[in-house]
Parts: structure tokens; C-alpha cells; sequence
């Protein structure tokens, strides 16, 4: 979503598939069929989490480039860990892999620099929500 326009467009195609105008793209969603899906695109929350996931990805990315380190063997895994009273996510882990020779002097700037992934920011300091009905 470009900062000019903020606005998602929902399409209802049918069974539980429902899509997403962002832009000129369209992400396409479903639900695992024990939800009633065909499981034919991944799920909302899914991409939820690898939006949280690529935008750390991006920031570590970002970090390597700027300074002209090989990102040859730069790998990032994002690991949630359930809380079970709650049943929702208790923890994010992302397990980065630095390239074989990443400055040992960068390891805590790319870890900063991820921090500042604008997802997650999003989530520590949550917007309003509303729903409103149009006619």
C-alpha cells in the first residue's frame, strides 16, 4: 500500500475465498479447509505473519546493502511460539543467520535495524479500530 492511498479493497469470489485490491496487486486469501476452504491460497492471518516476517527480512536486507556486506548465506526464520490460556501468539522469535564473514562490529545494528520493522511497530503501538457501515 503506497503512503498516497491508504485504502484496501475487499472482493467477496466466493466459498471462503476473499482478495485484496492493494494497489495494482491482488492478494488472494482462503481459509484450510477445517475452516471450510479449499485451502486454495493462504489464510489471513498467514499473511498477517509473513508481512511481520518480510519486513523484518527487508530491514536486515536493507542493513547489508547500505553497508556493502555480502548477504550470501543472510537467512531469517520467524518462529511463533503459542500461548495456550490465551490461544493466540505469546512470542515472535526471528532467528536470523548472519552471512559466514557479517562484521562482528553490525551484529547489534542489524539487530536494531530489524527492530525497526514498520509491522511490528505497528503492533507494539496498536492503531484504533473501527467499523463502520457505508451506504
Amino acid at each position: 500500500m503506497s503512503e498516497e492511498n491508504n485504502t484496501i479493497s475487499v472482493e467477496f469470489t466466493g466459498d471462503k475465498r476473499i482478495n485484496a485490491r492493494v494497489g495494482d496487486f491482488l492478494i488472494q486469501t482462503d481459509q484450510p479447509a477445517k475452516y471450510g476452504g479449499k485451502a486454495g491460497a493462504p489464510a489471513p492471518f498467514d499473511l498477517f505473519l509473513a508481512s511481520l516476517a518480510t519486513c523484518a527480512g527487508i530491514f536486515a536486507w536493507n542493513f547489508c546493502e547500505t553497508r556493502k556486506i555480502d548477504t550470501d548465506g543472510l537467512a531469517l526464520e520467524m518462529a511463533c511460539l503459542d500461548d495456550p490460556k490465551k490461544k493466540m501468539i505469546g512470542e515472535v522469535r526471528f532467528l536470523l543467520t548472519l552471512p559466514a564473514d557479517f562484521p562482528e562490529k553490525y551484529r547489534q545494528g542489524i539487530i536494531r535495524a530489524m527492530e525497526q520493522c514498520a509491522v511490528k511497530r505497528h503492533m507494539q503501538e496498536c492503531p484504533a479500530f473501527s467499523v463502520e457501515i457505508i451506504e
